[in-house]
């Protein structure tokens, strides 16, 4: 969803386009840019230097923030969170799966619950599409 080749973001100030390509691979949808003080933090300041700072890869980061959602309960954003972590790859199945038993000990069993919902969903959701697609590659 790069903007390289059509120059979405051109005329946009440097930090605001880097913040808003990384939130369209983050995030797996496509960004426009935006007005106000929270969509300046979240795209120049979030996006455009802390999730690309060394030191640690998005898989990283994801993961702490799956941890760290999941402890404050906040299946809302986990509902963002881990459909976009697994449509890019960053945890299959089983990891997912294993995030939930991990965090279940750690954040209680209510909010692991929560996450295996989302979790469960997010599979779900991906298995049907995929059925849906080689169902209708067979009729081709």
């Amino acid at each position: 969803m790069s903007d390289e080749t059509n120059g979405k973001f051109d005329g946009l100030p440097e930090v605001r386009a880097r913040g808003l390509r990384k939130m369209e691979q983050i995030y797996g949808f496509e960004m426009a840019d935006g007005t106000g003080d929270f969509f300046h933090y979240t795209v120049d300041h979030l996006f455009g230097e802390i999730w690309q700072r060394p030191g640690l890869t998005d898989r990283d980061r994801r993961l702490l923030l799956i941890g760290l959602l999941t402890g404050q309960g906040a299946a809302d954003v986990l509902g963002i969170q881990v459909p976009a972590a697994y449509a890019n790859g960053e945890f299959d199945d089983e990891a997912l799966r294993e995030i939930v038993v991990f965090m279940c000990h750690y954040a209680g069993w209510a909010q692991g619950a929560r996450l295996d919902s989302v979790v469960e969903q997010t599979i779900g959701k991906a298995a049907r599409a995929a059925a849906k697609r080689a169902a209708a590659e067979q009729r081709e």
